[in-house]
């Protein structure tokens, strides 16, 4: 691969049939409006995004919208590569059953300056085993899959993505991202560790997107949406819930937002969703309290504040219950920014 500066890095992203679009849009889009505001500045362009599939021509997306693959992955020179990205996608299982995608990955791991996976892509490259005692994240109802399949890669559910050129607080070289438009996310971080913050913010802006979106993707995990065996007034309480963690959650504030007595909203909500009003609000608060902590410059005393804790002690306590770790245990591991203690 030619190291010249005005040459741009060629980024290649593997498509398959039921890949999910956005996985593959997505991040090359990012690339693509970089050579935008490269070319604004009177700059090269940066960037050459192209798609490999098992042939060149039409590939069918999950979503029945086709995109068009430049090239079989077979006929990928790798060593012209920058940048290799592997999306998900109902589709996502299949190749991890294809020995030869496999061993591709393989080969390319050791050959490709970046290799990255998009959503459940991270299950492609956790099966050709690349991921083998790193950090790695993917869509949040793959976390535990993946976990429990893979129990030598160290997963991190809350984060947007991997990625880290410094090699500090993730990988330079094999990383992951989140679900879906996490992607975009990566992508962003990719150019700013390319062409510096200030493109990467122009870029952000053009595409209306936070250049570092706030919270991981524990805010849109299956503990903060409405439980699918919810009645219908119960739907509407748990959907309401985590924009308003913050507010007195008490069971009477509760019962009346749902129209019922304390005693039969108590009764209803343990049979539809196996747990006390108390304990679902709690974890609920918790989930919010950890992106919080992995992703904000915040005071823990902030946090449990922000989270309807009060007090960093209740947040501790709330903590050790449902993660076994102290809030400043978690945010030593997991903060990317450096994080004050007391309160």
């Amino acid at each position: 691969m030619s190291n010249s500066p005005h040459t741009p890095k060629l980024v290649a992203c593997h498509a398959f049939d039921g890949v999910m679009s956005l996985d593959v849009i997505g991040p090359l889009q990012v690339f693509g409006s970089a050579n935008d505001e490269l070319s604004a500045l009177g700059r090269p362009q940066g960037y050459e995004g192209i798609v490999v599939a098992g042939a060149s021509g039409p590939v069918q997306t999950s979503c029945g919208v086709r995109i068009y693959a430049d090239m079989a992955w077979r006929d990928l020179d790798l060593e012209t590569v920058d940048t290799l990205l592997v999306p998900g996608g109902v589709g996502v299982l299949t190749e991890c059953k294809e020995p030869q995608i496999l061993d591709w990955v393989r080969k390319a791991e050791g050959i490709v300056p970046r290799l990255g996976s998009i959503c459940s892509g991270a299950l492609i490259l956790a099966e050709a085993g690349v991921l083998d005692g790193k950090m790695a994240t993917t869509h949040w109802s793959r976390c535990e899959q993946m976990a429990r399949d893979y129990p030598a890669i160290q997963m991190m559910g809350d984060r947007l993505h991997s990625y880290d050129p410094a090699g500090l607080d993730g990988d330079p070289h094999v990383f992951t991202s989140a679900g879906v438009t996490a992607g975009i996310d990566l992508a962003l971080a990719i150019v700013e560790a390319d062409f510096g913050r200030a493109l990467a913010l122009s870029v952000a802006r053009r595409l209306v997107m936070f250049l570092k979106r706030p919270g991981g993707q524990a805010q849109f995990s299956a503990y903060l949406i409405p439980e699918t065996g919810a009645t219908a007034r119960l739907a509407n309480l748990l959907e309401w819930l985590p924009g308003n963690i913050a507010k007195d959650l008490s069971l009477e504030t509760l019962a009346e937002r749902a129209g019922m007595t304390p005693r039969t909203f108590s009764r209803v909500f343990a049979r539809d969703l196996g747990m006390s009003p108390a304990r679902y609000v709690e974890r609920v608060r918790v989930e919010s309290a950890r992106a919080l902590l992995q992703d904000e410059a915040l005071a823990i005393g902030q946090v449990a504040e922000l989270c309807g804790f009060r007090h960093p002690e209740t947040l501790r306590r709330a903590f050790q219950r449902h993660l076994s770790v102290s809030p400043q245990e978690y945010a030593d591991r997991f903060a990317r920014k450096s994080l004050v203690s007391a309160n």
